[in-house]
């Protein structure tokens, strides 16, 4: 689900729709528009209507004519968002005029565009549907660019409502507006502008009424949800004085704020040498007054879209705000309440940008059922997406209620009634399910692919064989990590990239235009889903349930980082890619399917898994196995400042046997010649764990920082990876670990060989 399919840049309006999406826009005579296919091969068509509905293709002036100018479609053979689209606007026919705009061998970032004579309807209908597991036909990208000849006023620009509105308010740049809203009602606060500040406050009504004037409190909300300020899942309600939960966050496109602070005041802006100017708390005393409610000097309350940071001295700064035009937070009532929102009207500084704008309340009826959600963007500027559910999802929610947002999914952390604990020794001593989804998938081909992968890995991908997978950094020309990830080699020409982040597949499409290569990079997330079916009894978990072409290796023969293509159900059954790759330490396998498919899949595995005892495992055991196993995580062992050596998998970079050059070549013997610091692992002598980023010291001198921690069940002890300077990092070298500020507090800890369980990886290799 996407917060909104526009984006406005200035007075340019960009759209966006994936493979098997239409969109429709009303154009006026005079604008312009230009269709970028994003990453290559994705079919879009356009679609042209008159006021009268008949087709207006002809009054596209085109600037570059496509190839497949014109074509017919059949009403029968329309996908079903185009019916929609077209049924809803009234059109009818058995066939529709149509232009083909890209073909399936159009390049990534081709573009095409026309300008409008006459006031039409267009409608872009890009093709695709679900991709097998051994195909790369995946459904990406089209963006649509609108420069309007005539622009919208900025004021007048609102997202789409969720649903239908009972009650639309707006608040005026530098005025409050106060409003009460019933129990399960949704109140939709939305910065029409972007970078405007929101203060808002709430009462329970029935408190007003009995005199009692009780609002959203910021300390006993931060000590409920031990979190600065609540946000969509688990840590999502606003407590008032009394410990009673007055409104939760349902939806955030922001997620970042400012709560709780002081809505601004007049003495707050007499010190800035501003008497007399308007303020949030003088205008939360006028509105607030209408229900009886005293006037204070001080408001706290939550400051939606506001921009402060505590730093490192301890000292409050502020900037201009993250939020964009469009963004919101959803909050459900309660109960009855009384609710007060802002517009700050605080020009004197950069909190609103300089330029304070007006907020738009939207209030919707309790019937409604919003998914909980944040919104997800790979870069700052990207049309953003809310935290979507993988294909198990139906699976585990009926497990566990305990989700976190990872990478932009809902993932489980742990499961009611098991734990980590049991999780986790049922890795170990039997079987068990990971879902993995949200691990970023790219298909990669094209006559040049091998040539683009060999440059953009560190390992060698010319002697990777077919049905192969290899475990390698992807690093950039400084030899500092943008990601690491599995190569699977489909064929000759076809890879299949498996990586965390979506910078993987925007540094190979990158390398590919420098070079002038023929190939296509098309993003597969979306279209294939996995599980993780880890554990000594996986292989006989998964012999019951797959089944196997006689040209494909078995699971029973199949080795360690190799795949094979096979089908759960028998010979009709449903497609599945399995790779023996895991990231538990133990024997281990994964379990491809489209989306549409994992819920059946995720059932064939639990019963086949029911004699072993198999239960489902969350992340925060994950990560306790991954600790143990050596097995590094973005963000923490590794990040773009981080080389693989550092990171500690200097194993990835083959610099010896390795002719070919490669991304970060030059800069990585540099680096490996005159190593600074290394990853090793820390066997502490306490009972206290250690966190990510303590320090790491040897006397005064801090050596290194923790990467990652954990109490580990089965060695009995607290282990660490750290990476620590080269000089201190020899076996058996005692540091500390500093807690408080580093030396009030010191852990003992020894540096100990890692992988700390099982460094044969044996138990993998089984």
């Amino acid at each position: 689900m996407r917060v909104s399919n526009i984006r406005y840049n200035g007075d340019c309006e960009t759209y966006q729709i994936l493979g098997g999406e239409a969109i429709s826009i009303d154009l006026k005579s005079g604008d312009s528009v230009e269709i970028v296919d994003v990453e290559g091969d994705q079919k879009c068509s356009v679609l042209a209507f008159d006021s009268k509905k008949s087709s207006a293709l002809s009054s596209l002036n085109w600037n570059t004519k496509p190839k497949n100018n014109s074509n017919k479609i059949s009403s029968g053979d329309c996908s079903e968002m185009l019916k929609a689209i077209l049924n809803g606007k009234k059109i009818k026919s058995k066939e529709f005029q149509a232009t083909e705009l890209f073909s399936e061998s159009s390049p990534a970032d081709t573009r095409q565009s026309f300008n409008t004579n006459n006031d039409l309807l267009c409608v872009f209908d890009a093709e695709g549907g679900p991709m097998l597991v051994d195909q790369q036909n995946s459904p990406t990208e089209i963006l649509i660019n609108v420069s309007r000849s005539n622009p919208t006023i900025p004021s007048e620009r609102l997202p789409e409502p969720l649903a239908k509105p009972t009650k639309e308010i707006r608040v005026k740049d530098s005025s409050a507006v106060a409003y009460k809203v019933k129990a399960g009602e949704y109140i939709q606060i939305i910065d029409v502008e972007g970078q405007q500040c929101s203060d808002f406050q709430a009462f329970l009504e029935e408190d007003l009424n009995n005199n009692l004037e009780l609002c959203l409190d910021p300390t006993v909300t931060r000590s409920q949800m031990l979190a600065s300020y609540p946000a969509p899942g688990t840590h999502d309600k606003f407590y008032n004085q009394n410990s009673v939960p007055l409104v939760e966050v349902i939806q955030d496109t922001v997620c970042r704020h400012d709560t709780f602070g002081l809505a601004c005041n007049a003495k707050y802006y007499e010190d800035r040498g501003f008497p007399g100017h308007i303020s949030c708390t003088d205008n939360f005393n006028s509105s607030l007054a209408e229900f009886g409610v005293a006037p204070r000097r001080n408001w706290a309350a939550v400051n939606l879209f506001f921009n402060t940071a505590i730093e490192e001295c301890h000292s409050l700064s502020s900037d201009v705000s993250w939020s964009r035009p469009g963004d919101y937070v959803l909050l459900r009532a309660v109960d009855d309440l009384v609710c007060v929102s802002s517009a700050c009207p605080d020009d004197t500084t950069s909190s609103n940008g300089w330029n304070p704008t007006d907020i738009h309340v939207r209030i919707y009826d309790k019937s409604n059922n919003f998914s909980s959600a944040t919104a997800f963007r790979p870069d700052p500027q990207s049309i953003p997406t809310m935290t979507k559910e993988t294909g198990f999802h139906k699976n585990t929610s009926k497990l566990t209620k305990n989700f976190d947002n990872y990478n932009g999914y809902w993932l489980p952390l742990e499961y009611t009634n098991l734990g980590a604990i049991k999780e986790y020794w049922q890795a170990r001593e039997g079987v068990v399910m990971i879902d993995l989804a949200p691990l970023r998938k790219f298909e990669i081909y094209g006559q040049d692919s091998e040539v683009l992968m060999q440059y953009a890995i560190t390992k060698d991908v010319r002697k990777l064989a077919i049905g192969q997978v290899v475990y390698s950094a992807m690093c950039y020309d400084n030899g500092c990590m943008i990601d690491d990830g599995t190569l699977f080699r489909l064929d000759d020409n076809n890879f299949r990239w498996i990586g965390g982040s979506d910078d993987g597949g925007k540094h190979l499409r990158k390398i590919a235009e420098d070079r002038g290569l023929d190939v296509r990079v098309k993003s597969s997330t979306d279209q294939l889903h996995n599980v993780a079916v880890q554990g000594p009894k996986s292989r006989e978990t998964l012999s019951k349930i797959i089944w196997i072409p006689k040209l494909q290796t078995t699971i029973e023969d199949l080795k360690w980082f190799r795949f094979t293509i096979g089908r759960i159900g028998g010979e009709f059954g449903i497609p599945v890619m399995v790779s023996r790759t895991g990231y538990s330490g133990e024997l281990g396998y994964e379990v491809f399917a489209h989306p549409k498919d994992c819920e059946a899949v995720w059932d064939a595995i639990a019963e086949a898994g029911e004699e072993f005892d198999i239960c489902p495992l969350g992340l925060n055991a994950l990560d306790m196995l991954r600790i143990e196993a050596g097995l590094i995580f973005a963000g923490y062992e590794f990040c773009d400042q981080t080389d693989p050596f550092e990171a500690g998998i200097a194993f990835t970079v083959p610099l010896k046997t390795k002719e070919d050059d490669f991304s970060g070549k030059e800069s990585l013997i540099l680096r490996k010649n005159s190593p600074q610091r290394v990853l090793v692992g820390l066997e502490l002598d306490t009972n206290e764990v250690a966190l990510h980023g303590d320090g790491v010291y040897i006397g005064k001198q801090q050596v290194g920082i923790i990467t990652s921690a954990t109490r580990s069940p089965i060695l009995k002890k607290n282990i660490a990876l750290c990476r620590i300077s080269v000089s201190a990092s020899e076996i058996d070298n005692e540091v500390e670990v500093g807690k408080l500020d580093g030396h009030h507090k010191r852990l003992s800890a020894k540096v100990v060989r890692f992988p700390f369980y099982d460094p044969e990886k044996t138990r993998v290799r089984m």
